[in-house]
């Protein structure tokens, strides 16, 4: 059993690319910090995930001005997420430094809102 759980760790450390100290039982609290800052709405995702999707038609829809990073297409971007504690995806990121993780569309537009 023991050998079971070590080939399941390392294949989950290889698919989020976690450096071999890191585990994904005891994955770092989220910081937002460690994001760097923008002045538009700033979106990391990537092109298979359904949140992502939904997350840019509703900023296609709202008419404001926003940056799409998709996070598989560059490794460091994948990495940068992984040490700031966010594996889940959309990361969306406020000019405020407010971050959201996975928000509804309706999340989404208070928090947009709030920062206007």
């Amino acid at each position: 059993m023991a050998g079971l759980l070590r080939v399941l760790r390392t294949a989950l450390q290889a698919s989020f690319d976690l450096p071999d100290n890191r585990t994904m039982t005891s994955p770092a609290a989220p910081n937002p910090a460690a994001l760097p800052a923008a002045a538009t709405i700033t979106v990391y995702g990537a092109d298979w995930c359904g949140d992502c999707r939904r997350t840019k038609r509703w900023l296609n829809a709202s008419g404001l001005e926003w940056t799409w990073i998709d996070r598989d297409a560059d490794p460091e971007v994948r990495r940068m997420l992984a040490d700031a504690g966010y594996l889940a995806i959309p990361v969306v990121v406020l000019p405020s430094g407010q971050v959201l993780v996975e928000p509804s569309d309706a999340r989404l537009a208070e928090a947009v809102g709030a920062a206007r």
